[in-house]
């Protein structure tokens, strides 16, 4: 009975042990995850709160633009107001302390740690924009949504006293936001904003707060009836060796016209500064150039961010062979001389244009060629083949994924280390597994 007794007691010693134990496992299971809570549950808040900001910013801006490019192409004297534009861009910039305020650039470094960008950014780019696209600058939308978002997020980031990795990530949202807002593209826009950082890493820790910043930036527009970028696809070709060799070798092409196209927009702002060192005659030169070249080409297609022409050659149809090479040099004197904007829609003219005009000589659909090879080429100027394959899904659908993944996958090879933006940190060889030497 003396061992009956004993065994019980140590059976229930050992149930009580077995059940503290499993207490003490769960508490530390809990514990383990609470860190993941706090940060869903920070993110949330933060990143809603980014992305409802950007898509209210990005929608007024979206409007403004339009406004102001209906109101150029009802009103073509508005092209001779180009340098007082100019000269106001100047002043505000000067008069708020940024003369030498280096756009989008500044944007991508400062998720890297470096110089926030202020506040009073957001209200400079965004007039800025408006008055080049009101008066026929070329330039396009997303260096003012990267600015934008990224000037309003890190505003946030100062106000709520975020740390540096957080206010880091919040840049990235402010970046995806706008972006997304602006083109309709939120997968496009959370993965740009990954990986035009440090071209080679990825911050996986960023994934859900730029998604969801992206996400909430997109509804808003949508929502007050602002259409997103969407095109149709045609003349997809039929899988095989011979379709996968012609679409190759546009890539190849689009990739060699992407390094043309960085070192003339860096050089041009290079030679602005060494012949015209005054910010006001320089941008007075600028504008007495783009107006003295729209007159002599006649067509006003390459003022402005040059949506038109754009749709037409994914119809298929370009009027000039040499429309890319236009767009690259109107883009060129634009934006060297100070006018603010960006350079990603007139990189999707110039894709669309060339690709449509050479595509044919090898053989493809010029539509379909249009496509390729826009792709291709953006991919060439940002270095972001993922972004750049989910830009192809987002605008084209499904169609085509496998060529538009090879377009991008050689344009990125080739391309080298050429970027439009200086800022960009190119981590990794794009050619051997080992880090870029610095």
């Amino acid at each position: 009975m003396t061992q009956m007794v004993q065994y019980q007691q140590i059976a229930r010693l050992t149930r009580q042990k077995e059940a503290v134990d499993m207490t003490e496992q769960i508490k530390a299971r809990i514990l383990a995850i609470l860190p993941s809570v706090r940060a869903l549950a920070q993110w949330l808040v933060l990143a809603g709160l980014t992305g409802i900001a950007c898509g209210l910013a990005g929608a007024a801006f979206t409007w403004c633009v339009a406004q102001a490019t209906a109101l150029r192409s009802a009103h073509p004297w508005l092209l001779f107001c180009m340098p007082v534009a100019g000269l106001i861009i100047v002043f505000s910039y000067r008069t708020a302390g940024m003369a030498n305020d280096s756009g989008t650039n500044q944007i991508i470094a400062s998720v890297r740690g470096r110089e926030r960008p202020p506040l009073r950014l957001a209200p400079l780019i965004f007039l800025g924009s408006v008055l080049t696209h009101l008066t026929g600058g070329s330039a396009g939308r997303e260096g003012a949504a990267l600015q934008i978002g990224g000037s309003i997020s890190a505003g946030l980031g100062r106000l709520l006293r975020l740390g540096d990795l957080n206010t880091n990530t919040i840049i990235q949202c402010g970046m995806a936001g706008l972006f997304s807002a602006l083109f309709g593209t939120p997968l496009t826009a959370t993965v740009f904003s990954l990986e035009v950082v440090n071209v080679g890493q990825l911050r996986y820790a960023a994934l859900f707060p730029c998604l969801l910043s992206a996400l909430a930036a997109n509804a808003i527009p949508r929502a007050l009836g602002l259409p997103g970028e969407a095109y149709h696809l045609s003349g997809v070709p039929e899988l095989g060796p011979g379709s996968l060799l012609q679409c190759g070798a546009l890539a190849v092409l689009a990739a060699l016209i992407s390094i043309a196209f960085c070192a003339l927009m860096h050089e041009s702002g290079h030679l602005y500064k060494r012949y015209i060192p005054n910010q006001y005659l320089r941008a007075l030169a600028g504008a007495a150039l783009v107006i003295a070249l729209t007159l002599l080409e006649g067509s006003g297609d390459y003022n402005g961010a040059g949506g038109g022409v754009i749709e037409l050659a994914l119809e298929g149809e370009v009027r000039v062979p040499w429309a890319f090479l236009l767009k690259m040099l109107f883009t060129a004197l634009t934006l060297g001389a100070g006018f603010r904007g960006g350079e990603i829609v007139p990189t999707l003219f110039i894709g669309s244009t060339f690709g449509c005009a050479v595509g044919p000589l090898l053989g493809l659909d010029p539509a379909f060629s249009a496509a390729i090879a826009m792709i291709a080429l953006f991919c060439g100027v940002v270095n972001c083949p993922l972004a750049s394959i989910f830009l192809a899904i987002e605008l084209f659908g499904g169609g085509g994924l496998l060529f538009f993944a090879l377009a991008c996958s050689l344009s990125f090879l080739l391309s080298g280390r050429y970027s439009l933006y200086s800022s960009q940190n190119i981590v990794y060889s794009k050619l051997e597994a080992r880090l870029n030497e610095h």
